[in-house]
């Protein structure tokens, strides 16, 4: 018996190590990572000048390194029209295949050799500045502006993808460090720039579940800033390096991330402090604490690299993606830029925020409408969002936008984690026809006293008119007796009117409306335009009638008998 026990508990044992050796793994070294690319952050520009007559202005700036080979090739065939201006300090030999439309400027004293079977003429030697400034400069005053400028350490082959070159914002190239792999109107190969250390416990990725990537960089390595881009989304990413290394996230598509060093985003101006301390580059090591900090059983990618470089770029992604290939456009609006937290707004109907409004549902325009933004987790840290203000427009073929006020809601950080509430009301939009409405706010992220732009955040809002219950009208019966009665009215009071008149004259005698008329009616005419009319200097009296008519008519025939 004791035996079996024995015996069961070895088994267990065993069981218990080959699951928990499983947990890790062991990277080789590969001369192509499929989870990482190495690259650095390079000086350039990217803006969306174009020339009146459709021509854009690219400046490449070719860097090769004294050990690696200086042979490039220019695959242009279906480039857009283009002025495109080459620059280098070393010493390089170039293969191009061009179109008609591209124009290539090179300086008289450089060292850059190209060679062609075709469209020599397309090539222009020039004397130009090769400092970066300077350069930009020049091409700004020959032709207008530059579309782009383009930092390329070690190039093999850049090729045009047939894309427009031009990028929504500026016009003005301002060199700043940039990712030039994100230019998305040409694919830029170039030789591996280090040496990578791979491997990896989960074969596929499993259903819905949030991928976990480890980056380790050994100890003996320079002290460096790594700018990370991350390409995946749903995914946890484990980040190890020596004392002083900083990452910098280019984009947040991430859910989740740790590390023993600095990170710090771009819309922020302040470094978040490290998650977890971690002195060993050993790779089970680096692996054990990965699982245990996410409490994952298994992880997609573990890589160990050694920069050579104190500026490094890191692009995670997997590259048989096709949407890696050729980037997408860049859209001159967007509710989230790529380096921000992706935010989410949620209407309410009641201030207790329990029962969310479908999207397509309308609300009415005289009702209180309560909504709550908030955001993804980024890593252990908390950040509030701070709404800074609120805009409607209506989608119609005649746009409107108007700004909503809003209120702040309170909310405890047990019931709001990386969100807000706010209210506001529609009583401004009851006098407009329009139905259909996007609303959108600006707001920041804020982490402990410092902020940043956090991007806007966008719905769509149905909105209805308040039902409001008509006044009952009073009724008028036109029916035969009733026009019988009103005309027997009218006629009787017409009858009373006029007794009331005859009565005024009998008992007073003097003459009433209807006799003045009468009597004016009886004057004389006159016989032609220079004859005067005899004015009637008194009304006669009741008893002087008769005698006033006669005077009357002697009147009349008296200019008669002398006209004769």
């Amino acid at each position: 018996m004791e035996g079996q026990v024995a015996r069961f508990a070895l088994l267990l044992c065993i069981t218990v190590a080959a699951s928990a050796s499983s947990q890790t793994c062991d990277p080789m070294k590969v001369d192509d990572n499929p989870w990482v690319y190495v690259g650095e952050s390079l000086i350039g520009c990217w803006t969306s000048f174009i020339r009146e007559d459709k021509a854009e202005v690219h400046i490449l700036n070719l860097n090769f390194a004294a050990t690696e080979s200086k042979m490039f090739s220019l695959e242009m065939t279906n480039a857009k029209p283009m002025n495109l201006i080459l620059t280098s300090p070393d010493t390089a030999y170039g293969l191009y295949n061009i179109n008609t439309d591209v124009n290539i400027y090179i300086n008289n004293a450089s060292t850059i050799t190209l060679h062609a079977n075709q469209h020599h003429s397309n090539v222009h030697k020039q004397d130009f500045p090769t400092q970066d400034e300077e350069l930009v400069k020049w091409a700004t005053h020959k032709f207008g502006g530059v579309t782009s400028f383009t930092t390329i350490r070690n190039l093999k082959t850049v090729s045009s993808t047939g894309i427009k070159g031009t990028k929504p914002g500026s016009r003005n190239c301002i060199l700043k460090n940039e990712d030039a792999f994100e230019k998305h109107f040409m694919k830029i190969e170039t030789l591996p720039m280090a040496s990578f250390k791979y491997c990896s416990t989960q074969q596929q990725n499993r259903g819905d579940e949030a991928e976990l990537h480890i980056i380790n960089i050994p100890e003996n390595s320079i002290t460096c800033n790594v700018s990370l881009r991350i390409d995946t989304e749903k995914t946890s990413v484990f980040l190890r390096g020596p004392q002083g290394t900083t990452w910098t996230f280019l984009a947040l598509k991430h859910t989740q991330f740790g590390s023993n060093n600095d990170i710090l985003l771009p819309s922020m101006t302040h470094r978040i402090q490290p998650t977890f301390t971690l002195n060993s580059d050993n790779a089970e090591d680096v692996q054990r604490m990965a699982l245990n900090h996410f409490k994952a059983s298994t992880f997609t990618s573990y890589t160990e690299l050694k920069p050579e470089k104190s500026m490094v770029l890191l692009v995670l992604g997997k590259k048989d993606n096709p949407a890696e290939t050729v980037p997408a456009p860049v859209i001159a609006i967007t509710t989230n830029a790529p380096h921000q937290m992706p935010l989410l707004m949620q209407l309410y109907t009641s201030p207790d925020y329990r029962s969310p409004l479908d999207p397509n549902t309308k609300v009415q325009s005289d009702k209180r409408i309560y909504a709550e933004i908030s955001g993804h987790t980024l890593g252990d840290i908390f950040l509030t969002i701070k709404v800074i203000s609120c805009f409607v427009r209506s989608t119609g073929s005649c746009p409107v936008e108007k700004e909503l006020p809003f209120m702040p809601e309170t909310c405890s950080l047990n019931s709001c984690p990386n969100s807000t509430r706010l209210s506001f009301s529609l009583d401004q939009l009851q006098e407009l026809t329009s139905t259909t409405w996007d609303l959108e706010c600006s707001v920041k992220l804020c982490y402990s006293e410092k902020c940043g732009d956090g991007g806007r955040v966008k719905r769509n809002l149905e909105v209805s008119q308040p039902c409001l219950q008509p006044s009952t009208p009073t009724c008028f019966d036109f029916g035969l007796p009733g026009v019988l009665g009103i005309a027997f009215g009218g006629f009787l009071i017409g009858v009373l009117l006029i007794g009331a008149l005859w009565f005024i004259k009998i008992k007073t005698g003097y003459p009433t409306a209807l006799d003045i008329s009468s009597t004016a009616a009886n004057l004389p005419r006159c016989p032609c335009s220079g004859a005067k009319r005899q004015p009637v200097s008194t009304i006669p009296s009741p008893s002087e009638n008769s005698s006033a008519n006669a005077s009357i008519g002697s009147t009349q025939s008296t200019p008669t008998s002398s006209m004769a």
